[in-house]
């Protein structure tokens, strides 16, 4: 399983800006969360918690396993926009986009 990683709506950047902020994401991303391999399904299993119990799931409703997964990939997307965008992460409509793919 592997990503790929789009920055979309990010006004007035190059291009050479915009692959650099999705070099920053992905790279604090894959920190984040360990290693580039995890972020695929860490991010695969996020979305199905997402879809079964929405952005606050109950902490009752979640399995400690389940739970884990939820918080790393909030606090991996957290630090990946940071790094993104430095003090400007929460201005603009800019955003990523990961797609996922079997291999």
């Amino acid at each position: 399983m592997s990503y790929t990683l789009k920055l979309y709506d990010f006004e007035e950047a190059t291009e050479q800006e915009r692959r650099a902020a999705e070099q920053r994401f992905r790279s604090a991303l894959e920190a984040t969360l360990g290693d580039a391999a995890l972020v695929a399904p860490v991010y695969t299993m996020y979305l199905k918690l997402l879809e079964t119990y929405g952005d606050t799931p109950p902490e009752d409703a979640l399995s400690e396993a389940q739970r884990e997964v939820f918080t790393q990939w909030q606090a991996a997307e957290s630090a990946a926009v940071t790094a993104a965008f430095g003090p400007h992460r929460y201005m603009g409509d800019a955003q990523f986009e990961i797609g996922i793919s079997a291999d």
